[in-house]
């Protein structure tokens, strides 16, 4: 089995927490030992991972990576060690496990803390021993593999509460890397979207990424990133796709793709039913509250009345934001775009504009 390609993915950064965790991984890559690489969701454990096997002797052997969250106990079983035909229903031939086919090279565990404790104890002593039986063998079998786990749990904490053999623990744990959250290298936001843009762009076969605004990336930099550079990736791609005019820099940094220009979802049918239910003391249900402008008289024009609210709060949200637009679509919830077609049907873009202009 040749070993696979390296992640397309590059690692970038040069803030001296990145900086300092990649001379970690230089030390740690050239040795047989095993290695726990830590980390929150998004912040590229398995590409370190991958760095420890490509910067090591095994470099040209297999890499093999298996994730150990996406497998019932039974086929994790028989996905790292293999099994023998017949060795259960739909077993009609031998099936070659993760252990033999990263002989010679590394096998990395994701999400490592998922691992059910009695597949704990066969995968220790693969550690320990190099020795392991197919499922429905009888023969131990030997490999020569270094294991490299990744995990976002707190394994200290699983192995006092019994979730996670503490001795595993200690096996796998020679050494740990910490690969830092993005808030921790806020230095590397710029870079890295940067060439997110620029990937997507080409993707998008558009000619050149024309850059961010000053306010889209003063939004990047101010964000808290709890998904890390996964959620960068994805937020700065999704922005320069949904940019209408691609010549132009990006204005708007969509954050949340489940940001409805409606407003949140509801649930209509039992607020239906809360309606039509008798009130506890046996009389109708209780009625809706007043009106605000209970005084204004009737008849009432109600498209004048939500045209007015509209516009007062447009304006209220426009100096609430110093009139950067941006600022004030992020405060009402709605896309760049969306505000700017509201203040349009409003005729207060012209006059918003004349102010921010004024005020430079």
């Amino acid at each position: 089995m040749t070993a696979e390609r390296p992640e397309t993915v590059p690692l970038l950064g040069e803030s001296p927490t990145f900086l300092a965790m990649l001379e970690h991984v230089s030390r740690a890559a050239p040795l047989s030992k095993p290695v726990l690489v830590v980390g929150e969701r998004g912040t590229g454990k398995e590409l370190i991972a991958s760095r420890l096997h490509y910067l090591s002797e095994r470099w040209d052997r297999p890499l093999v990576k298996v994730n150990c969250a996406a497998l019932t106990e039974s086929l994790l079983e028989s996905e790292l060690f293999g099994h023998e035909a017949g060795s259960f229903t739909g077993a009609n031939r031998t099936h070659v496990g993760r252990f033999e086919q990263a002989d010679g090279g590394t096998l990395v565990l994701d999400e490592l803390g998922t691992i059910p404790l009695r597949m704990q104890e066969k995968i220790l002593r693969a550690i320990e021993y190099g020795e392991f039986q197919r499922v429905g063998g009888s023969k131990t079998l030997k490999t020569d593999v270094r294991v490299v786990g990744a995990t976002n749990a707190d394994l200290p904490k699983l192995a006092a509460e019994g979730r996670f053999r503490a001795d595993l623990m200690d096996r796998l744990a020679f050494d740990v890397i910490h690969v830092p959250p993005l808030r921790a290298r806020s230095e590397d936001i710029p870079k890295l979207a940067y060439h997110f843009a620029v990937n997507v762009t080409s993707e998008l076969k558009r000619d050149y990424f024309p850059g961010f605004s000053a306010e889209a990336s003063a939004a990047l930099n101010s964000h808290s990133w709890p998904g890390n550079v996964r959620e960068l990736k994805n937020t700065v791609e999704r922005s320069v796709y949904r940019a209408e005019d691609p010549e132009q820099p990006i204005v708007e940094i969509i954050f949340d793709p489940f940001a409805s220009p409606f407003g949140p979802l509801r649930d209509v049918a039992p607020r239906a039913a809360a309606a039509r239910a008798p009130a506890a003391d046996g009389g109708a249900a209780t009625a809706a509250p007043p009106s605000r402008h209970r005084d204004d008289g009737w008849p009432r024009d109600l498209r004048a009345a939500v045209a007015a609210f509209e516009r007062e709060t447009l304006e209220e949200a426009l100096e609430q934001a110093k009139y950067k637009q941006t600022v004030a679509a992020r405060l009402l919830g709605l896309s760049y775009h969306q505000l700017r077609g509201l203040l349009k049907k409003h005729e207060l873009l012209i006059g918003q504009e004349q102010t921010a202009e004024t005020s430079k």
